[in-house]
């Protein structure tokens, strides 16, 4: 027996129906392609084809009131099906009911378009028989409100890239290539060499070439000279240096080389890793942990969730999960902060040391520089890598939340080649993680200013940092009070207001990276040890933990959104991360004075420092695999917590093979190539 809706769409006659497509502009090969497929479906033995492709429609299941409201489809078996003289495409409609937005997929001719599925749901004569191949939600559970369309959008059958996606694609080959190549060459020049000369004699200064393995025993860098150090300076004081044109060739060989990049990044000596601070290694790891583990449970919740309202209604109801979920989660980005202040004002007072005390415009314009050599290569590979992906990959039903703001690199790509792209409107950002690297480089460039006054005069620095920090402190607490801005995750992703004017801004996040270069200043310029008495320490670590448990407790007792300007919100948000990175400089202090006990230890263990190494590339990447998890997903996902913990250790997993990759053969050559001769 045909299905039902068949025979009411026959009943109001094919016929009539084409000839009133026709006067809606709907092309002639669409319209006829899917009366083929309508009558098709009504015989009594249709063909596998149809069969198919009405298979394929999106159907309301199970589980509506428990957020499973769109309705996907099967976008793999819509496109494997051939008609007589079309393919199946497959399509989102998207539509409002009342407050519910969702999306139906329908499977149609490949020769419709995506005015052509809009006017045949549209039109005013078919409305009641084609309307349900996208039936409406029950009355009972959308409050009886009408469905009305917002969007149609067909996804193609094949990608189609672009130029700007083959020249992307190009650029990444380009930057694996070369070191690849750089490779191969070291081996082969070392190769000779040692066939040359006795391979037990090293030659430190020789003429001939560079000492491909001599010059590799101080490399062992970590992601510490990231946030601050200088790499490049350790690998002219251990090399050699040269300066014939042939001999700067193969400087550059040796540096984009996997024989010197390697060593750096895989030992596990915390002696090369920076300096005496050694729990900074565990410090960092553990905050990128937790900021894989937040996004990991973050993106998917999106538009991906089956049972959206019962995440949101487990979350909200039990304090257990704001360790991985909630707010207080993207604290681990001020730890960042707090450590980039440290160690980039760590740095400038040794580079000021090694230039004979004097402040300078030319090593201001080098320590700037060196941030930049630190991070674009590989933010710019990544912007280059998703660029590619959205042109490239089949993406599935669920691509849409992230698509739009990928297709923004396109437009704005140069915010973030000059570091300025958390300046822009949050829906303009490309690629939207990477508003970090603009934070901190922004942040970064105000060290030297800091450090000129905290040379010039102690009372003029100290007016000028207090002025700093009480500024940033009352522009979130008015922003927060201003805007009803919340503070508690499953309410601040509905907040657009939260990322555009509180949570990517300079203005509002400076406090952290302000009190990790008052750390870096007060680490290097002291000589006896703050900490004398056991009772002091202990007074400390109680103050310490007491105060990262308040901050947490008190992001569940303020989960609610404020209809109205509220004191304790304000209060806490322009509190609460300048207080962690109080709290957080504690830690590294009573480590670094012997009063860490075991938690020096846990941070110290030397496994983090190879981690720590590639923990730039973990930020940058990890994004990526979960955008083309969800994706490429074409079902949603039903949140529980062991789907949840299987996802977040399967996208660490990817992300930590790959980083290793990426850091010696994108970041690394970088850090290590020689950019003058002396």
């Amino acid at each position: 027996m045909a299905p039902g809706w068949v025979g009411v769409f026959l009943l109001a006659g094919v016929c009539g129906a084409l000839e009133e497509l026709q006067t809606h502009n709907v092309s002639q090969k669409c319209m006829k392609d899917i009366n083929t497929f309508l009558w098709e479906i009504n015989q009594d033995k249709p063909k596998e084809y149809a069969v198919l492709m009405y298979d394929a429609f999106g159907k309301m299941g199970s589980g509506v009131e428990g957020g499973n409201v769109n309705q996907p489809g099967l976008l793999q078996q819509c496109r494997s099906t051939a008609g007589p003289g079309f393919c199946g495409q497959y399509c989102q409609v998207f539509l409002k009911q009342g407050a519910v937005h969702y999306f139906v997929g329908v499977c149609v001719p490949d020769s419709c378009g995506e005015e052509d599925v809009k006017k045949l749901l549209l039109d005013d004569r078919l409305q009641l028989n084609l309307m349900s191949l996208v039936p409406p939600l029950p009355s009972i559970l959308s409050n009886r409100s009408a469905q009305e369309m917002i969007m149609t959008h067909c996804l193609s059958n094949a990608p189609e890239p672009d130029a700007s996606g083959v020249a992307c694609m190009f650029v990444c080959c380009v930057m694996i290539a070369v070191p690849l190549a750089a490779t191969l060459f070291t081996a082969i020049i070392g190769s000779e060499q040692s066939r040359a000369v006795s391979p037990t004699v090293e030659f430190p200064h020789s003429n001939s070439g560079p000492n491909f393995y001599g010059t590799l025993k101080t490399n062992g860098l970590s992601s510490c000279e990231r946030n601050g150090g200088t790499p490049e300076e350790n690998y002219r004081s251990s090399s050699v240096q040269w300066c014939t044109s042939r001999r700067c060739v193969y400087g550059c060989l040796q540096a984009f080389s996997l024989q010197t990049t390697c060593r750096s990044v895989f030992s596990f000596s915390s002696s090369v890793t920076c300096g005496s601070y050694s729990s900074l290694n565990g410090i960092r790891v553990l905050s990128l942990l937790w900021i894989i583990c937040g996004h990991s449970t973050q993106f998917p919740v999106i538009n991906n969730l089956d049972n959206y309202k019962t995440w949101r209604k487990r979350v909200e109801s039990s304090p257990i999960y704001i360790f991985t979920i909630s707010g207080p989660v993207f604290l681990a980005v001020d730890t960042f902060l707090l450590l980039g202040g440290l160690l980039s004002a760590r740095s400038l007072l040794k580079s000021i040391d090694k230039a004979e005390d004097k402040l300078t415009l030319s090593l201001v314009t080098d320590y700037l520089f060196r941030r930049i050599k630190r991070i674009q290569p590989l933010h710019l590979f990544i912007m280059c890598l998703t660029i590619s992906l959205i042109s490239l990959v089949h993406w599935g039903p669920y691509w849409f939340p992230f698509m739009d703001t990928m297709m923004d690199c396109k437009t704005y790509w140069w915010a973030n080649l000059l570091l300025i792209s958390n300046l822009l409107p949050v829906h303009e950002i490309c690629i939207p993680w990477t508003w970090y690297l603009s934070l901190d480089f922004q942040c970064y460039a105000t060290t030297p200013l800091l450090v000129y006054f905290y040379r010039l005069k102690k009372s003029v620095f100290a007016v000028v940092v207090g002025g700093l920090l009480l500024m940033s402190t009352v522009a979130s607490a008015v922003t927060t009070a201003h805007l009803h801005l919340p503070v508690f995750q499953p309410s601040t992703m509905t907040s657009e207001n939260y990322v555009l004017y509180y949570y990517v801004k300079p203005y509002t996040r400076y406090g952290p990276f302000l009190l990790g270069i008052l750390m870096g200043m007060y680490l290097t310029a002291k000589k006896d040890p703050l900490l004398n008495h056991k009772w002091q320490a202990a007074l400390g670590w109680f103050c310490c933990l007491s105060l990262m448990a308040s901050l947490v407790g008190f992001a569940y007792f303020l989960k609610e959104t404020p209809a109205h300007p509220s004191l304790p919100h304000a209060v806490y948000q322009g509190l609460h991360r300048p207080v962690w990175a109080l709290t957080v400089s504690w830690i590294i202090l009573a480590c670094e004075e012997g009063y860490g006990g075991f938690i020096k230890e846990l941070l110290s263990f030397s496994f983090w420092v190879p981690v720590s190494n590639i923990s730039f590339a973990c930020y940058l990447i990890h994004p990526v695999f979960i955008i083309l998890y969800n994706g490429l997903q074409e079902t949603p996902i039903h949140y529980s917590d062991i789907n949840f913990m299987y996802l977040f250790l399967g996208h660490l997993v990817l992300t930590l093979v790959v980083s290793c990759a990426l850091t010696v053969l994108v970041e690394k050559p970088f850090l290590f190539l020689k950019w003058s001769s002396k």
